[in-house]
C-alpha cells in the first residue's frame, strides 16, 4: 500500500481520533447490527437449544442479559472512548508499558481470529449446500474435507481484504447489508414457527397458543444433548451480558467508540443486541429446534442447511453474508491488536496476515461448535485488563494515584496491571474447577472484574508509594 493511500486510511493507532473524524449514531446503529445480527448467531441459537434451555429462561434471559450489555457499552465503554479518543491498545501501551501489553494484544489478537476464525466456519457452510460437499458434525474439531478447507480459504481472502481497508469500508458494508439480512433472520423465524405448526398439528389461534408451542415443541427443557451444559434462565441472562465482555467490559470497543461524537452513541449497540442477540438466536433456535423435531438423530450444527430449508437460495446468501459482516470488524480488531505489537508495520498488510490467520482457525470447525464455551473462556481472559483501564481512567484521579503510570516513569511493565491480569484469571481459574455450580465459566468473569480492580488499585498503592500527590 502506498504511503498516499495509508495516509488517506489512516487509523490513528497511536494518536486520538480528531473532532472531524468522528462519526454520527446511524454509522454505529448499522455495524452493531450488521456484527450482531450475523454468521454466530446461526451457530449461538442452536447451541441453546442443545443446552436444554426452557422456553421462559431463554425469551426472559436474553431480554435481561442484553440490557445489561448495552448498558455495560453505555456506561463503562463508551464515555472513556470519547474522552481519550485511543485504541484500547495504546492506551493500555501508556498504562501498562510496551512489554506487558505486547502480551496482552498477541492473546487478544489470537483469541479474535479464533472468534472471527467460527465465523467465516459459518459461512462455510452456505458453500456446502451449493457445491455439495462433506461438512462438519457438531463433534468434529478438525477439517473433514477438501472441499471444506478451499470454502473457507475463499469466503477467508475476501473478508480480509475488507477488513484490511479500514474502518470506513468495514461499517459501509455493515450498514448496507445489515437492513436484508435482518429481514432474512426475521423470515427464518417466521417460517420456522409455520413449518413447527405445520409438522406439529398445533392450533395456534393466539399468543397463549404460540407460547404453550413453544414450551413443549421448541424450548421444551430437559436434558441436553451430548457434550453440553444444561443452561439455565441465569446461564443465558449472564452469556447474553457477557458474550461480548471482551468489547464492553474488557473494553474493546474502546477502539470502536473512539470515532463516536457522544458517549451516549453507545446506545447504538442496542441494535445489535435486540436484533441479532434476541430477535436471531430465537429464530435460529427455532430451526434447530424443528430439525430436531424432524430427526432426532440429526444434531448436526450447520446454518448453510438450516437457513436453505427455511429460506432457499436467499437463505444461503443470508449466511454467507452474516458470516462476512460479522468477520469484518472482529478482524480488523484482531489487526489493529497485533499492528500495536508492530507498530512500524502498515496496518493493512498486518490485518490482511491477521485475516489469513482467522481464515486456518475458520478451517477448524471444533471452535465454532463450542462457541458458547469459547466466548466465555475468551471473555475472561482480557476481561481483567478492562477492569484495569477502567480503574486508571476514573477511580485512580480520586484516590491521588498516578494515572498512565507506564508512560509517566517509561516503564516497559507495569507490575500492578500485570499480577492484576494473570492473578485475576488465575482465580477464576481456580474458582471455575472447584466445581462449584456458581463459579461456572459463565458467572465467574463477574467477581472476576472486581478482583481486578481491587488487586490492580492495592498494587498500585505499594508501587506508587512515596510518589502520590
Amino acid at each position: 500500500m502506498s504511503e498516499e493511500a495509508e495516509a488517506k486510511h489512516g487509523e490513528f493507532e497511536r494518536e486520538p481520533v480528531p473532532e472531524s473524524k468522528t462519526r454520527g449514531f446511524k454509522a454505529f446503529v448499522g455495524m452493531y447490527a450488521g456484527e450482531h445480527c450475523a454468521g454466530t448467531e446461526l451457530m449461538i441459537g442452536p447451541l441453546f437449544v442443545a443446552a436444554g434451555v426452557s422456553a421462559f429462561d431463554v425469551v426472559f434471559g436474553l431480554l435481561i442479559g442484553n440490557l445489561l450489555a448495552v448498558l455495560s457499552w453505555m456506561f463503562l465503554t463508551a464515555p472513556i472512548a470519547v474522552r481519550a479518543r485511543l485504541t484500547l491498545y495504546y492506551q493500555l501501551e501508556k498504562i501498562c508499558g510496551r512489554s506487558l501489553v505486547s502480551l496482552y494484544n498477541l492473546a487478544n489478537g489470537v483469541m479474535f481470529c479464533f472468534l472471527a476464525g467460527s465465523m467465516i466456519t459459518v459461512s462455510a457452510t452456505a458453500l456446502g449446500v451449493w457445491f455439495d460437499f462433506p461438512m462438519p458434525s457438531l463433534t468434529d474439531i478438525y477439517p473433514n474435507s477438501f472441499g471444506w478447507v478451499i470454502a473457507v480459504l475463499a469466503i477467508g481472502v475476501v473478508i480480509s481484504v475488507v477488513a484490511a481497508w479500514g474502518y470506513d469500508m468495514v461499517s459501509r458494508i455493515a450498514n448496507i447489508a445489515a437492513p436484508w439480512m435482518v429481514l432474512v433472520f426475521l423470515a427464518f423465524g417466521i417460517i420456522g414457527l409455520k413449518q413447527f405448526i405445520d409438522v406439529t398439528g398445533a392450533e395456534v389461534h393466539s399468543a397463549g397458543d404460540l407460547w404453550a408451542l413453544c414450551k413443549t415443541a421448541i424450548w421444551k427443557g430437559g436434558e441436553p444433548l451430548e457434550g453440553q451444559v444444561k443452561f439455565t434462565f441465569w446461564h443465558v441472562t449472564f452469556f447474553a451480558w457477557f458474550c461480548n465482555m471482551a468489547m464492553h467490559i474488557g473494553m474493546s470497543d474502546l477502539s470502536v467508540f473512539r470515532f463516536a461524537k457522544k458517549p451516549w452513541q453507545g446506545l447504538a449497540t442496542a441494535s445489535g443486541m435486540y436484533v441479532g442477540h434476541f430477535m436471531a438466536w430465537l429464530a435460529a433456535s427455532i430451526l434447530y429446534a424443528l430439525q430436531l423435531h424432524m430427526d432426532p438423530t440429526n444434531t448436526d450444527v450447520l446454518p448453510g442447511p438450516m437457513a436453505y430449508r427455511a429460506a432457499g437460495v436467499a437463505g444461503l446468501i443470508c449466511v454467507i453474508v452474516a458470516g462476512w459482516t460479522t468477520a469484518n470488524p472482529t478482524i480488523y480488531r484482531a489487526g489493529l491488536a497485533f499492528q500495536a505489537i508492530m507498530p512500524n508495520k502498515s496496518r493493512f498488510a498486518v490485518t490482511i496476515g491477521t485475516g489469513l490467520l482467522a481464515t486456518l482457525a475458520g478451517m477448524f470447525p471444533g471452535i465454532a461448535m463450542k462457541l458458547l464455551d469459547f466466548v466465555a473462556i475468551y471473555g475472561l481472559m482480557l476481561m481483567p485488563m478492562g477492569a484495569v483501564v477502567f480503574t486508571d481512567f476514573w477511580i485512580f484521579p480520586k484516590l491521588g494515584l498516578k494515572q498512565y503510570y507506564a508512560e509517566h516513569r517509561s516503564i516497559k511493565i507495569n507490575w500492578a496491571a500485570g499480577i492484576a491480569w494473570l492473578a485475576t484469571m488465575a482465580i477464576c481459574y481456580s474458582l471455575v474447577k472447584t466445581g462449584n455450580p456458581i463459579f461456572q465459566k459463565f458467572f465467574v468473569a463477574l467477581p472476576g472484574w472486581f478482583i481486578a480492580s481491587g488487586l490492580y488499585i492495592g498494587i498500585s498503592k505499594l508501587q506508587q508509594k512515596g510518589e502520590v500527590a
